[in-house]
């Protein structure tokens, strides 16, 4: 039986450019400052790079410094840690999400759809299988950045998810795109959506405004930031997902599709 809240914190930062010593230090002061309950702590996209197209230099295995670093956080905090990182595995190098749990347990799951514009496709791999988490008998189906406007993807299915979670380094001449598709996100399937992103200046000069969101399953507005550095706690209802889903039984009227 699902609990009936569940609390998600979002880091919204100002990432140091390529420094992943300075930016594991910031987090460890910020996670080790959140007073309210937690059982999932987000961060970005890149979350300890920046979105940085060099990953012969910055890649790091699965049992490397920065993965230890989340294993040691989500232990300590007594929570689930996630956000995506540069990996590298069999040669290959990767956009992956991972979803670290106190327990040890680690999901992942490797962004599908590289941002071509900005040359990801030349330096990554792309993933092929969705990550559907799990916590407390909530389902979270995690994205990243991209990802994002390419709705198929991330469909509901007859086994539907509760929370649609992407993880982003979306810039601020892009942003009406990022609130308006994460908006649609929550409208077509009929669940929370959260976005979190980051803020500040990359070493390309990309500036951000974060815009990190929450909409609901009727795509109403619970939470959004812009423009500064930010920590927030947000506490979804199952309630209110489970009686809109039977009030408006939309989802059941959906297209009938498998992804090849």
């Amino acid at each position: 039986m699902a609990g009936q809240y569940l609390h998600i914190t979002l880091i919204q930062p100002d990432i140091v450019w390529e420094d992943v010593a300075a930016n594991l230090a910031n987090y460890e002061k910020t996670i080790a400052a959140i007073a309210s309950p937690k059982h999932v702590v987000v961060l970005p996209e890149m979350f300890s790079t920046g979105f940085s197209m060099a990953p012969e230099r910055l890649a790091e295995p699965m049992n490397g410094n920065t993965v230890g670093w989340m294993a040691n956080m989500a232990v300590k905090h007594r929570c689930i840690l996630t956000g995506s990182l540069i990996i590298e595995e069999d040669g290959k190098y990767y956009n992956r999400i991972l979803w670290v749990q106190p327990d040890g347990t680690i999901g992942a799951y490797d962004k599908r759809h590289l941002f071509a514009y900005a040359h990801e496709n030349k330096h990554y791999t792309p993933g092929d299988t969705r990550l559907i988490a799990q916590v407390n008998g909530w389902k979270l189906n995690l994205m990243v950045c991209y990802d994002l406007r390419f709705p198929v993807w991330a469909r509901n299915t007859a086994e539907p998810y509760d929370v649609l979670l992407y993880v982003a380094n979306w810039p601020q001449t892009r942003c009406l795109a990022w609130k308006t598709l994460l908006q649609a996100r929550a409208i077509e399937n009929m669940c929370y959506v959260v976005g979190v992103n980051r803020v500040g200046s990359d070493g390309k000069g990309h500036q951000y405004s974060g815009d990190s969101s929450v909409f609901g399953p009727l795509g109403e507005t619970i939470w959004q930031h812009t423009g500064t550095a930010m920590v927030h706690t947000v506490t979804l209802d199952k309630d209110h997902i489970d009686k809109t889903r039977q009030q408006l039984p939309f989802l059941n009227d959906a297209d009938k599709f498998v992804l090849l």
